[in-house]
């Protein structure tokens, strides 16, 4: 198979044919690391390639596969994971030039699951500094591959941009005030938050303890649940990491929505949004409607405050973080970084406990509303097709934490949250919007999205590259 009829494959499909023997891992891994080579000299989404790492899992892989051994759907697929999750022996960087060298000496959990299952891992993919908003000045930024223009989102750029560019098939990101929901609605693909603690953290470095998601971001749902049900599940590495058993996702991934209630906060949801995410919301409330789902009005509590309060909890936890470097080597942080460290020292223990105690007022008010509805239909981003231009100018306007009322509040929450493709605009830029439901219901989550794509294909949309 040529390069062109395989990069775009969905990771579920390119598994099924190097399970059965059509292709075989190494071709496909061969054909990814040479289109890496080619296309990622633009996109810059990788930090570290892992090569001959790759194809010796790809040959692994092949020799297990030959002799009737198939660990299950990521067999054999090459994939990719963001550089805070610890991989034995290769460098870790973490966005930073602090940890440029380091080589960690065991994989997290989430990798080693990921091995466990025979994927193959391509490499470490770019992020900004320690997760948080703005790459380290050293860092070159990773490119949306649908225009250079636009927006990545963040912190999670490189996966978002090498999982829309065909250059993996899935890959792991991490979300703590939006960072996988934005790079998946930036660059047109899929992605969960999961609860938190429905996933380890366990060799994963921390921006903010609390509010750390780790999920799967692919090009269907279907494949995000796949490697959803990898990583999920209690680790005794991780003692945050929930005991709940995995539900099977791909078995029940096709029940579909017949009498799910889906709430939406007019208000909230469709007013504070510029019309051409408006428009994409009306339409898929419409394609909800058809595939059996009803619509229902709701009041969603006042984000307001939890939004405001993100930034200086985040900080708290992120100087907890950084201890041991911060301030001691502040000259290698960069200056976002830097200022998220100084509001974090700055804090008093009674603003904190301000915080926390309305961080619990908000989650209970938010389990509340799924007392009246099965899921919440909500916008990733009030703004359509956010240029670099747009972002830097809503930073120097100290704006910048506009990006984050509607992504914020699930952080702050812990509530699951998947994002799909649900548009293109005008100008030919993804549009994606976010389901959110109860802790640890991710099934419910994953069997609506499976119906939306079932029932429309902007998932596989691709930019021309």
């Amino acid at each position: 198979m040529a390069d062109q009829e395989i990069h775009y494959l969905e990771l579920l499909e390119v598994g099924r044919r190097i399970q059965s023997c059509e292709i075989s891992s190494q071709a496909v891994t061969r054909a990814l690391l040479e289109r890496i080579d080619s296309v990622d000299q633009r996109l810059h989404s990788f930090a570290t390639r892992m090569e001959s790492l790759a194809m010796a899992e790809a040959r692994s892989a092949d020799e297990e596969i030959a002799a009737g051994h198939v660990r299950g759907p990521l067999h054999g697929v090459p994939i990719a994971v963001k550089d805070l999750l610890w991989t034995a022996g290769v460098p870790t960087a973490h966005g930073m030039s602090i940890h440029r060298a380091y080589c960690p000496t065991e994989d997290a959990t989430v990798v080693r699951r990921l091995r466990s299952a025979g994927a193959v891992i391509l490499g470490k993919l770019q992020q900004t500094e320690s997760a948080f908003v703005d790459h380290h000045p050293q860092v070159v930024p990773p490119v949306n591959p649908w225009s250079d223009a636009l927006w990545t989102g963040v912190s999670s750029s490189g996966s978002g941009v090498a999982t829309a560019a065909g250059l993996c098939y899935g890959s792991l990101g991490s979300d703590t005030g939006g960072s996988i929901r934005h790079p998946c609605a930036a660059n047109g693909v899929t992605g969960i938050k999961p609860t938190w603690g429905r996933v380890s953290r366990h060799g994963c470095f921390e921006l903010a303890a609390s509010l750390d998601h780790i999920g799967p971001m692919a090009r269907s749902v279907a494949d995000v649940a796949a490697m959803l049900g990898v990583i999920a599940g209690v680790d005794p590495l991780d003692p945050t990491a929930s005991a709940r058993a995995v539900p099977d996702y791909l078995g029940t991934m096709t029940q579909g929505l017949e009498g799910v209630r889906v709430g939406i906060d007019g208000h909230w949801t469709l007013d504070l949004v510029d019309p051409a995410t408006r428009d994409m919301l009306q339409s898929v409330c419409e394609t909800l409607i058809g595939l059996g789902a009803s619509i229902r009005d709701v009041v969603f509590p006042d984000v307001g405050p939890v939004v405001q309060d993100w930034l200086p909890l985040c900080a708290v936890e992120c100087a907890v973080a950084h201890r041991a470097t911060f301030p001691a080597r502040r000259d290698d942080y960069g200056p976002t970084l830097q200022a998220l460290l100084d509001l974090g020292h700055s804090m008093r223990a009674t603003d904190h406990q301000q915080l926390l105690l309305r961080r619990a007022d908000f989650s209970g008010r938010v389990r509340a509303v799924f007392g009246q509805v099965d899921l919440l239909l909500v916008p990733v981003c009030a703004t359509a097709g956010l240029t670099l231009d747009r972002v830097r100018d809503m930073a120097s306007d100290n704006s910048l934490i506009t990006l984050g009322r509607y992504t914020f509040p699930f952080d702050i929450s812990g509530n699951p949250a998947l994002t799909l493709p649900g548009g293109i605009t005008k100008d030919g830029t993804p549009l994606g919007f976010q389901l959110v439901a109860p802790h640890f219901d991710e099934a419910q989550l994953l069997q609506a999205g499976w119906a939306f794509q079932r029932a429309t294909a902007w998932h596989r949309r691709h930019p021309a590259l």
